[in-house]
């Protein structure tokens, strides 16, 4: 079974715009090429499509959505890590909240919460883990394209390529290893799921 994770193509945030719900960042028209064009480059029909529950996701699935309606879709627990208390961001950009964002990543505290409706790095985990664990559930020749965020598909290759790591070695590698290896809007991280494992195969680059 194999699935294509797409990160969401650039949002208003990405280009430095400020941003106020999370959840709710629109594509810019650059996002929204990128979303189109991807759609036309797929080789094959998925057999199923997932996606965050974030608008930009939406927005750039949208286009693949539609190149193949017979393709059920489903919204799965892929959203971006939000590390930083969101009521005290609001409105703001990422420029504006760096020191505090590396501050954060310092800590190495996997347990750690910024705020009331703010996420631990562990509870980032866990929704990788969840997702995967849905996701291996699926008939073995399965295709799925599922369109997320760069951080939540950055836990993703982390955690498969260091299984036997505790929480807090996976976050203090974390930051200094996305830094290294981004993932860029509408990249792919395409990973195996066979025998009872789950293997990453590689990071796509994108030509969008």
């Amino acid at each position: 079974m194999q699935v294509i994770f797409i990160r969401h193509g650039e949002s208003t945030g990405n280009a430095g715009q400020p941003s106020f719900d999370l959840s709710k960042l629109e594509l810019t028209p650059t996002g929204h090429d990128q979303a189109a064009r991807m759609a036309t480059a797929w080789a094959q029909t998925p057999t199923l499509i997932a996606l965050s529950p974030y608008l930009r996701t939406r927005l750039t699935a949208q286009p693949t959505i539609d190149r193949f309606p017979q393709v059920p879709v489903e919204i799965l627990p892929m959203e971006e890590f939000t590390y930083l208390e969101p009521s005290r961001w609001n409105g703001t950009s990422r420029a504006e909240r760096l020191p505090h964002i590396e501050a954060y990543w310092q800590t190495a505290d996997p347990a750690y919460r910024d705020g009331p409706t703010a996420e631990s790095f562990d509870t980032l985990l866990g929704r990788v883990e969840s997702t995967l664990g849905w996701l291996q559930k699926l008939p073995p020749q399965s295709l799925v394209y599922a369109f997320s965020h760069g951080q939540f598909m950055q836990a993703v290759r982390v955690s498969l390529l260091h299984p036997g790591w505790s929480s807090r070695q996976r976050m203090a590698h974390f930051w200094p290893f996305n830094a290294k290896y981004p993932i860029l809007n509408v990249e792919r991280l395409e990973i195996c799921y066979a025998d009872g494992c789950w293997t990453t195969e590689h990071i796509s680059q994108s030509s969008m």
